[in-house]
Order: structure tokens, then C-alpha cells, then sequence
């Protein structure tokens, strides 16, 4: 089983302005996912990836010891081009250089760093299990419920739950979750069959046992730190 793990920071980034290399608890948040990455790959057969535009995130990823001759093109590293046409880019060079297609494909996040190479490798191993699904994503427990305590505007513009269901309580609803942003992994002919979003019709989902979550803006940042200094984790990283 051949696997390429691709790792993705695209230099620019409004909410939080160079999160990518930006120094969290002593250390670039880019070097978590990259630390992790090796950690899995050492008992695997995998390929570690870097696409970035920046400079000074391949600088920063060579530190790590992620070395890259590969740099994303102007066009994928707009902030209105989607994660997959990024990731697709990055594997077809990685096959054309190797002269290898690879199995399965695991993307990992830098800005949800919450992950262990024993998550990856259960997920792994459900997708693996699984010969109809094409792809596995990780997942946390929803705070909301679309079915109970979430709400949108109907087309006379008044709200009512976003999801139809006669439910009493939160617990009685479907159970739903987050997509925390952690991993996907998907089977090679996943990208040959046309899906253009990593949630299809036949989709699995990890939910991880432990704290998990992407950071979308300054407070997340702050209180991933927080957690990291104070050994606040409910799991070791």
C-alpha cells in the first residue's frame, strides 16, 4: 500500500495573518502536522508533501525536515480557489516524479493539529475495510443539532429549524457532527471518479475520541495555546 500524505499552506491568509508558520507554543504550527506526518509515515510506505506558494514556508517546512522542489502555482493560491483542485495538483506531481500512483491519499490540516498517527491509522483502516466508500474524513460531536436548536430562513423569510424532524430534545434528534478539518483520506480512485467535494454519498467518518478542532480566528489561536502550555489536552500529542 503506497500512501501520499499532503501537506497544504498557502502563504496569505486574512483571518489569522501567517498562521501557518505563526509560533505557537514555541513552535511553528506547520512543524505539529509535519511532526505527526513522520511519526505515521515511519512504519508505513509514504510519500510527505508540501504545497505552498511561500518562500518562507518551504523554509520553514526544511526546518522540519520536509523538503520540497515543488511550489503552488499563482493560480491554486488565491483565496477563492478550493482545497481540492490544490491537493489534485500536488499528487499528479508527485506520481509524474516517482512514476508511481498512489493508493490512498491522506491530507492533513495544519490549522486542526489536534490529531495522533493512531487516529490516522484506525480511519485508515476503516476506509481500507470499506471496498464501496471512497473516502473517510475526520469528525467531533456537534454542539448544535440542525434537527433541534439550529434555525434558517424558509422563502417568506421567516426562520424555522434548518432540518424538519419532530424531536423534544437533543438527544432524541439524529446524531450529527462536526467537521473538524483534521484529516481526509481518501482511495486513489476517488479523484477519478468525478467527486468534486470530500463529502459524496459514500463517505465514511472518524470520530475522534479526544479535543479537536480547526482554528478559524484569533480566539482559536490563542486558546490552542493555552491548552498546549498548560497541558490542558485530554490526550498526548
Amino acid at each position: 500500500m503506497s500512501i501520499l500524505i499532503t501537506i497544504c499552506a498557502r502563504g496569505g491568509s486574512k483571518g489569522i495573518p501567517g498562521k501557518n508558520i505563526r509560533s505557537m507554543a514555541g513552535k511553528p504550527l506547520i512543524g505539529y502536522t509535519i511532526e505527526m506526518a513522520k511519526n505515521f509515515a515511519s512504519t508505513k510506505n509514504c510519500v510527505i508533501a508540501l504545497s505552498t506558494d511561500s518562500e518562507e514556508i518551504i523554509s520553514t517546512a526544511a526546518g522540519f525536515g520536509l523538503a520540497t522542489d515543488y511550489k503552488r502555482s499563482a493560480e491554486l493560491a488565491t483565496d477563492t480557489i478550493g482545497k481540492m483542485p490544490v491537493i489534485i495538483d500536488l499528487m499528479h506531481f508527485e506520481e509524474k516524479k516517482r512514476g508511481v500512483t498512489f493508493d490512498y491519499l491522506i491530507d492533513l490540516d495544519i490549522t486542526s493539529p489536534f490529531r495522533t498517527a493512531n487516529d490516522l491509522d484506525i480511519a485508515l483502516r476503516m476506509l481500507t475495510a470499506d471496498e464501496e466508500a471512497v473516502n473517510i474524513f475526520s469528525v467531533s460531536p456537534a454542539k448544535r443539532n440542525p434537527y433541534f436548536n439550529m434555525v434558517e430562513a424558509n422563502k417568506n423569510g421567516y426562520f424555522e429549524l434548518a432540518k424538519k424532524g419532530e424531536f423534544v430534545t437533543r438527544q432524541s434528534a439524529p446524531k450529527v457532527y462536526d467537521m473538524n478539518a483534521s484529516f481526509y483520506i481518501y482511495k486513489r480512485r476517488f479523484f477519478d471518479g468525478g467527486f468534486h467535494t470530500a463529502v459524496t454519498n459514500r463517505s465514511l467518518v472518524y470520530e475522534i475520541p479526544h479535543m479537536c478542532f480547526d482554528l478559524d480566528d484569533e480566539v482559536d489561536f490563542d486558546f490552542m495555546e493555552y491548552l498546549l502550555v498548560n497541558n490542558k489536552l485530554d490526550f498526548i500529542l
